[in-house]
């Protein structure tokens, strides 16, 4: 099969022909890549940020934002058959562990992450298990829904968290409206009350923030800070739900947070910089978000099936991957990218 795969650090991925994946153990799944999704993390992995952390060896093939149908299951999985269309969790967990059992398998003992540590999707063909599969309405088509996978679930993870705190009256600032913002938006239109204040230094992004159901979108242009404490009577937002994590967003996020408030840490690239007697005055709360478990992605996946989270998207072939890489980096997506292998 046709992957594109990773050989050194900082250089362009690479077509190539490698062996196909097939299900060895009773409760894997071979799942025929439908869409895979572009991340700000593959990246990341392609200039070496994940290098230490994963010990992957290369070369290995990129892609955690999977869907597309089943190929081939092993002898003991029963909730998908051959044909089904799937979106795939991010993570193959054990379901044995204490964090498994607890229904926190994000932090399974023993987890793979396909993209991060092993081969991913960006191939005709990936290998995962039964645990890690959502069955979909074979209506849905996995380019369209592939990047909830990662994406959508990591917005959704954290907005669940944030949903706790935001009662009618709340405010909610979203930093960042692009592939993962404008998921977020959607999320916090469905699960609170709160008025979603949206920023980005992007008129298209904000276009899009409120076609997603920003209440205001504010661009960021040096007066942002000023603006959002204007529209929340000099307070701030109790929570702020951080997409970017650089180029100055931090130090906003925290100008913008409310005594007691809480800043949801979703993008990354920089440090957070802050006196601890400021987090403790203020007190002040600094949540980290990664991926999401399995239940928040079957979670996603209803509100989908409802009509209440659609993804934007710019699909490309396989073969242009290198293109698709460089049009994220440089900014020039809108939504999400996906890659389309020619047989799908």
């Amino acid at each position: 099969m046709i992957a594109a795969r990773l050989h050194r650090y900082h250089d362009p991925l690479k077509l190539e022909q490698v062996a196909e994946p097939a299900a060895t153990g009773p409760h894997d799944v071979i799942v025929r890549i439908g869409g895979a999704g572009l991340c700000r993390t593959d990246l990341h992995v392609q200039e070496g940020q994940w290098a230490e952390k994963s010990n992957v060896v290369l070369p290995y093939t990129l892609g955690h934002e999977n869907a597309g149908w089943v190929h081939e299951i092993g002898s003991a999985v029963e909730n998908v058959a051959v044909g089904d269309t799937v979106i795939v969790h991010p993570l193959v967990t054990c379901g044995l562990c204490r964090a498994c059992r607890a229904g926190d398998d994000v932090h399974c003992e023993n987890n793979l992450f396909p993209g991060i540590s092993v081969d991913g999707g960006f191939a005709e063909l990936l290998k995962t298990t039964a645990r890690s599969v959502v069955k979909l309405d074979p209506s849905l088509h996995p380019r369209d829904i592939a990047a909830l996978a990662d994406a959508g679930l990591t917005a959704y993870h954290a907005v669940r968290k944030a949903a706790a705190l935001l009662y009618p009256g709340t405010t909610a600032v979203v930093i960042g409206a692009g592939g993962l913002g404008h998921i977020g938006i959607q999320c916090l239109k469905a699960l609170t009350p709160a008025e979603i204040i949206v920023l980005d230094p992007s008129e298209a992004a904000l276009a899009l923030a409120r076609e997603s159901g920003a209440d205001r979108a504010v661009r960021v242009d040096g007066s942002q800070v000023d603006t959002v404490l204007e529209l929340t009577d000099g307070k701030g937002a109790e929570a702020i739900v951080d997409f970017v994590g650089e180029r100055g967003a931090i130090e906003d996020g925290v100008a913008m947070l409310r005594n007691a408030g809480s800043y949801f840490v979703i993008g990354y690239g920089e440090n957070i910089n802050v006196p601890t007697i400021d987090i403790i005055s203020r007190e002040i709360n600094f949540i980290g978000n990664l991926v999401g478990s399995y239940n928040d992605l079957a979670e996603l996946m209803t509100l989908t099936a409802q009509g209440k989270v659609a993804l934007h998207t710019s699909s490309y072939p396989l073969e242009a991957v290198n293109d698709a890489m460089a049009d994220l980096d440089q900014g020039r997506l809108r939504g999400r990218g996906i890659l389309v292998a020619d047989a799908a």
